[in-house]
């Protein structure tokens, strides 16, 4: 089933079920009104969503109507936690930086037993089609596309084969980051704070049924495609850019703490070691600039710049809706 949540003038919006091809949706108010509400009791409501998913999808459903993803939020709009996991193997790691290269080198196995993580803020994520709100183009303002999992309740110590049962709903996101803050928080040795804005997510939320065989190994085997300024600079293979499987990257998380249900975890920014499929973020082209020509030559995002991410599934539709992003300047 896929799950929306619409805009109603609270801070978590309401629950609303979508039909696969994502035209029709229907209030999911008979059966809970928060995505949260679901995710809490997950054995008890989900059944009674993906029957009215059903009836949604045979075109039964007597009170449907038009689906707008721009009257979405995010999917969950404030979750527990949010953690931003990495990648490896992919030009940006590989090239550019020498640690997690070494790790690359080491193998797949071995780097995610430790794989790299952040935890962000998760108290206000956005919509798809929200503003990228920034105070100065200066910041070095980056996008990233990439794959995120919803979980239920996970037990501190849990195995990765265990892990990936715990996922729920699977989206996109895009974790947009302000580069040119990075290296002074970094320096000081804690986490993104002032670098890491708020992150929006796609219009729709689907459990992992739906993506069929493309869904297997706690990956998802699709292309994702990015486009800046109307031009597409991206088409990266997600299962291929992601060498750490969601259930490794959810035990990683779960090694010294237990997880609620209600935690949203990223794969981190998709790339590719084939150049010719392009770069998810700009950060990633700007290194590659500097190997071959000893500088970058492509600037970050400016406002009035737009980015637009979607991925397409088996049969060649959407699968989530698509992330459609403008940057504008804080008021």
């Amino acid at each position: 089933m896929k799950l929306a949540t619409y805009q109603d003038g609270s801070r978590d919006g309401q629950l609303v079920v979508v039909s696969r091809d994502l035209t029709l949706a229907h209030y999911a108010s008979g059966v809970a009104t928060r995505l949260q509400q679901v995710l809490d009791d997950w054995g008890f409501l989900s059944p009674q969503l993906e029957q009215l998913s059903q009836t949604l999808n045979h075109g039964k459903a007597r009170h449907a109507f038009a689906f707008e993803p721009a009257k979405c939020m995010a999917p969950l709009p404030r979750a527990y936690r949010w953690v931003g996991g990495s990648t490896f193997g992919s030009a940006f790691t590989t090239q550019v930086d020498p640690v997690r290269g070494a790790q690359a080198a080491a193998g797949p196995d071995d780097a995610c037993v430790d794989p790299p993580m952040y935890q962000g803020g998760s108290d206000g994520f956005i919509g798809a089609r929200a503003d990228i709100v920034a105070v100065s183009a200066d910041h070095g303002i980056d996008f990233e596309p990439q794959v995120a999992v919803i979980t239920g309740d996970v037990a501190m110590g849990a195995a990765p084969d265990a892990a990936i049962d715990a996922v729920r709903l699977l989206m996109l996101a895009n974790d947009v980051s302000l580069r040119h803050l990075m290296p002074a928080e970094l320096a000081k040795g804690f986490g993104f704070v002032q670098s890491k804005p708020a992150t929006a997510f796609s219009p729709v939320a689907a459990t992992p049924d739906e993506l069929l065989r493309a869904w297997h190994g706690g990956r998802v085997h699709l292309g994702l495609e990015c486009v800046w300024n109307g031009k597409r600079v991206g088409l990266c293979d997600t299962g291929d850019a992601t060498p750490c499987h969601f259930g490794q990257l959810i035990a990683h998380l779960c090694r010294t703490r237990n997880i609620c249900a209600g935690s949203v975890i990223g794969s981190g920014p998709m790339s590719h070691e084939d150049r010719g499929r392009g770069y998810s973020c700009i950060a990633e082209k700007r290194a590659i600039e500097t190997i071959d020509h000893g500088a970058p030559t492509t600037g970050f995002m400016q406002f009035g710049d737009t980015v637009r991410i979607e991925m397409k599934g088996l049969d060649g539709t959407s699968v989530f809706g698509a992330i459609e992003q403008r940057v504008v300047a804080a008021v």
